[in-house]
Order: structure tokens, then sequence, then C-alpha cells
């Protein structure tokens, strides 16, 4: 017997609940009245209700700026002769990732200054990502913020919103639905505004859950001829399909792929992109799902099936051999419901991450030994890795996008807790990999110190043999002019023991190292090494090796960025004209800011840093973003000064810095 409400619903209720819309939020009302925010308030991530998204327009929502994301989709690549682990495959079952990274209402578009946040890193096993969300009392279309399209974007990874259509009994109502799927001639005005949303914010599609109970026959026609027209009208538009609502109109889980919600998939030309299988499957079901997916003309990796986590985590049962058998092809894709379980649950960011690493590679932190007792391997242990490191320039400083302070070319420039995932790295490919004959050192992120941002990656440990330590998968040509940049930190001066180790693709498993050399103090130093040696190969992994003449007790080592590119370093001319569109009082000394500038005539930009300038001359970080707009959420006033110098500088994709360009806010 099925329940009648299914745990995709339970959870969206939970976000419901514990929703608390602040002062600044925009209600977006169910007669389509809305609020502006204060002019230099906080910008929210989008949610509507079908008749109030049909009269959104980006020109009149003062938000929408900031929701913006210009970080284009990464291409990315995955060699199986470099794959962690031996029983992963490449190039079947994929990962959806359906997630709540805030409430639906009061979800700040650009970061916030807090540490505590979902700082998603594994990046490299994730298919596609479903900004979860949504609700009855709130709205039902939740589209993604910009910090989770930007960090997904340069992972190579799909961002979709989320449409909620809930059980009456949760507050659903049937003319919600009927809204969505409403006609003007022979067009769906409701799908013409998904398209522009998902076209203007930079995302790459929608997930449909419709719960509503009391459909029919012709209204769940009506929902597939509606993603057949996006489709049509919008190629690049990718939607995902819930398995709740049947050809027939009633809410009716299948749990596989069947003739009651085949034609979701495929009716017969094809209609949504991909299909997720609610979470109580067997066996069988999957079978029999592989095969009629075959039998429509579609993979049988375009079915994601659900697993529900949001409750217990990696301690889910999950029939992992019906799914992914040892040793033959995968049944299906995988849809994982709240992996953020593992920040929900844990006590603090170093259980976080340690619960996150258990999660997605293993009780072992080593994705090429999943081997436990637990029945959790670790999707490491499934699915092979991709990377997005297909291009120059590569830049990584280990930034997981979060952290309690800001550093920039390791100078400490902000103080205090933050989170923007626009500004998160690459992330190593493998977390952790280590081969010795010997004691094997510890690689971890740590957020002690850092070059760039809040973090960097510290190798410690006891060194008594060599050790390699495997850390991207790539696929970068080698020119004339290309270089590898490391820069490292020991705890004084002398001999880091420490190589840059490069391989290539006619040898992938095999390094070429190259010796970084002793450090002059205790600082941050760069190292930049010449490849032109290796022009014409390409560079299939880049990874670190660490080995003294005699045994170091206490190995202790800091990278905080490994860089690959051609020539000079870039740096951009200035942003143009930066103003101020907003302010928003906090205090009597204290205000919100609301940025905008124009990017920079010459020169390509991966971000923009945002400063103060004090009095005295010194200056502080206000933060940072791809954006072209920038949310300031505190600016405090200096003593009696009548207006605060705001200095906005580009940085290209090497870390080349622009000249500032300024601004004041009067007081």
């Amino acid at each position: 017997m099925r329940r009648r409400v299914s745990s995709v619903l339970a959870a969206a209720l939970t976000v419901t609940a514990l929703a608390a819309a602040p002062a600044q939020a925009r209600p977006s009302g169910q007669d389509g009245t809305a609020t502006a925010p204060a002019p230099g308030g906080q910008p929210l991530a989008s949610y509507w209700y079908p008749d109030t998204l049909l009269r959104w327009d980006p020109a009149t929502d003062p938000d929408a700026r900031f929701n913006r994301s210009f970080t284009p989709l990464r291409p990315r690549a995955a060699d199986p002769a470099l794959k962690a682990n031996a029983g992963a495959r490449a190039g079947e079952g994929r990962i959806a990732s359906l997630v709540s990274f805030g409430p639906t209402s009061g979800n700040p578009s650009q970061g916030s200054p807090d540490s505590d946040y979902y700082a998603f890193g594994h990046w490299q096993y994730v298919d596609k990502l479903v900004f979860w969300g949504g609700s009855a009392s709130e709205g039902l279309i939740l589209a993604p913020n910009a910090t989770v399209i930007d960090a997904a974007h340069r992972n190579g990874v799909k961002v979709y919103g989320n449409v909620f259509f809930p059980p009456t009994v949760y507050g659903g109502e049937l003319r919600w639905v009927r809204d969505f799927v409403q006609k003007d001639g022979s067009r769906f005005p409701v799908a013409d505004k998904l398209a522009e949303v998902a076209e203007y914010y930079g995302f790459d599609g929608w997930f449909i859950n419709q719960e509503t109970e009391g459909a029919d026959a012709e209204l769940a026609t009506s929902m597939r001829d509606l993603i057949k027209y996006a489709r049509a009208e919008s190629p690049k538009l990718d939607f995902m399909w819930y398995d709740a609502m049947t050809e027939d109109g009633p809410v009716d889980w299948q749990n596989a792929l069947t003739p009651a919600n085949d034609a979701y998939l495929a009716d017969p030309a094809p209609v949504s992109h991909s299909m997720f299988l609610n979470f109580w499957w067997t066996q069988e079901g999957l079978a029999a799902s592989r095969d009629r997916a075959r039998a429509l003309g579609r993979s049988e990796y375009d079915l994601f099936t659900g697993i529900d986590t949001e409750s217990r985590g990696y301690d889910t049962p999950v029939a992992w051999d019906a799914l992914f058998p040892p040793g033959r092809p995968h049944v299906t894709s995988l849809g994982l419901y709240r992996p953020e379980w593992t920040w929900k649950s844990s006590s603090g960011r170093a259980d976080f991450y340690a619960r996150d690493s258990r999660y997605w590679v293993g009780a072992n932190a080593d994705p090429s030994n999943t081997e436990t007792t637990s029945p959790w391997k670790g999707l490491a242990s499934y699915v092979a890795e991709s990377t997005p490191v297909t291009a120059k320039p590569f830049v990584t400083g280990f930034n997981t996008g979060q952290g309690d302070f800001y550093n920039v070319a390791g100078a400490r420039v902000g103080t205090g807790g933050w989170n923007n995932l626009s500004l998160q790295d690459v992330l190593p490919t493998y977390r952790w990999v280590v081969s010795s004959s010997g004691t094997r050192l510890t690689p971890s992120i740590d957020f002690g110190d850092a070059y760039e941002g809040g973090s960097s990656l510290r190798l410690s440990g006891r060194l008594d043999a060599p050790n390699t330590v495997r850390l991207y998968q790539t696929r970068l040509p080698v020119a004339a002019d290309t270089k590898l940049s490391v820069v490292v930190k020991t705890p004084r001066a002398g001999a880091t023991n420490l190589k840059a180790a490069v391989a290539f693709t006619d040898a992938p498993t095999k390094f070429t190292t190259i010796d970084l050399g002793p450090t002059r103090g205790a600082g941050w130093e760069r190292r930049t090494l010449n490849l032109s040696a290796h022009r014409g190969k390409t560079i299939a992994q880049i990874g670190l090796r660490a080995s003294a003449p005699a045994t170091v007790a206490s190995y202790d080592v800091r990278v905080g960025q490994i860089a690959v590119y051609d020539g000079a370093v870039e740096r951009p001319s200035p942003p143009i004209r930066p103003s101020v569109l907003g302010t928003a009082d906090l205090t009597p000394a204290g205000k919100s800011v609301r940025l905008s500038w124009t990017p920079p005539r010459h020169g390509s930009v991966h971000h923009y840093d945002v400063y103060r300038r004090y009095p005295d001359g010194t200056r502080a970080y206000l933060g940072g973003t791809p954006n072209h707009v920038y949310f300031v959420p505190r600016l405090d006033r200096a003593g009696a000064e009548t207006a605060t110098t705001i200095e906005v500088e580009a940085v290209s994709a090497e870390y080349g810095r622009s000249r500032a360009a300024r601004t004041t806010v009067t007081w």
C-alpha cells in the first residue's frame, strides 16, 4: 500500500515551517500584490505563484539583477582510466541532487555574513542540482539564487528551479495547476515565463512536482503539452518530472516507469528530459523501468531513482545492488533527496565536512577505498568522478565558499564569518587519494589560513616515505608559454619537501615532478614553473609529492593556490562608473547598500572584489561577486566621516587585479 503523502512533500513542509520571512522579504501573495523592498535592502531569491509569475518583469523587480548568474556551464570530462574507485562506473548512472539551501522566502541572493551554511563541494559526482523549495503559504515556483548557479556551473553541473504543487491537505489548490497550464491561443504563458526566468537568471531547467489531488486526464495532458511546448520554444531548457501525477490525472506514485506515467517521458516524442522515480521502488520495478525506457527510445539513465536521505543521511537503508549491481551496468541513475542532511544534522563545520565526506566518498575519507562494514559505502563507490578542469586558465585557492575571515593574496582583508558560493573554487577531484609505502599524510581543507578566500589545502602528519597526493583530474593542453604556479606556506623558513606532480594523457597515471624548493620565511610564497618542455601534451592529472631525505615527524605545509595558465597574468581594466543604487538604514551609524557598476572595457573577469576605505587610508573587504551588482549587508560609519569611499576591483581568471574604481556612500 502506498502512502498518501510522499516524503518529498513532507520535506517541503519542513522548509515552510522553518521559513521566517524577514522584514525585507517580498510577499508574493496569491492576489499578485507585492511590496518592493527598501532601495538598499536585502535582495532575495525569487518565488511565485503561477499568476504572480505572469506579472513578473525583471525591469521592475529590484531584486532581479542580484539573482543573475553570468557563469557559463563548463564542459566536463571523465577518463575511466583515472577513476578513483575500481568499482565505480563512468558514463552510466548519473546523480541528480535535490537540495534546500535555505527557506523559500528570505533566502539571500548573494550569500550572507554567516559561515554556517551548506557549502557543498562534491560536485564531481553530481550531474544535475535541483534548488529545492516552494510551499503553499509562500510560493510554488522557486528560482535558484545566483551563488548556487555560479558554483554549479563552474563545476559543469546543471541547475534546475523547482515547481511544487502541494497536496490539498497541505494547502494545495487545483486552481494553481490550472493556472500553470492555461493557454492563450497556441501559447502557454507560464511556460514562456519559465523560459524567461531561466534565461535571465542563467540556470538550466525546471523540476516539476505535481502532487495536488483532483486532476483529470485533460489536465494531465495539458501538463505534458506545456512541457512539449516549452521544449520546442526553448530548446536549451531542461525539464525533470517527478513521479506523482499519472497520465489519468490522479496522484499515484508508481515508484517506477510504468504505462501509467511513461507518457511524461515520451508521448511518443520526448516530453521531459528526465524523470525522478519515487522512493519505494523494488529491484523488479527498476529492471522493468530500464526496459521500458529503452522501448520508448530513451536511456535508462534518464530515470533518476530516488532515495530520501533528509532524516537519516548515510544511515538510510538502500538496496544498492538493485540500483548499481556489482560488476554490471547501472540499472538507472540516482536521485538524491536532501543530501544537506550532512550539514543540518552536524554539530559544527568540522562535523559537517566529516559527515559530507562519509556521505560522498565513504567512511575512509578516500574514494579509492570505500570498503566498510556499513551498508553505505559512499557514492564514489558507484559513480566515477567528472572534472570541469578542461580549459585554461585554471586557478584554485581551495576556497569552499565559506569562512571566518577573508584573505586576498595572503593578506587578511576581512574578518567575521561569511558564505558565498559564487566565490567557491573548483575543489579537488579526489578527496583524498594518497599513495605511500610508509605513513600517509593527511590532506585537509584548512579554515585557519588562506591565500585567497577563507580556506587552503593543508598537508600534515608524519613524513617517513614519499607521498603522492592526487588532487585534480584535468584536460589541459600545454603550450609553449604554459606555466604551473604553486603558492605554499611552511611554519618556518626551510625545505618544503614538496614537489608539483603532473601527469599527461599519454601516460595518465605516471607523474612528472618539479621541486618547489625551500621557503625563505613563514609567509606565503609563489613558485612559478615553466612547462614549455612538455608543449604539445595534455595534462591529465595535477597533484603534489612530498618526500624528505630524513623522516619529518610533524610535517605541516599549506598550499594556498595552484594555477595553470598561458603567458602573463592578465590584469583587466577597472570597472566603469560604480554607483550606489540605494541604501537602507540599519542603525544611526549603519546601512545596507546596493551597488552597481559596468564591466571593464578590457580583459576577462572572474569576479569583482568590493572594499570600503577608512579615513586613515586602510581598507576592509565587503564581499565579492561575478555579477555587476552587489549587496553589502552592513556598512558602518567610521567616526564622524560624512562619506565612505567604496572601491571595486575586477579580478581576472588568473587572479590579476585591476586598479580600483570608486564611489561614495554619504551619511
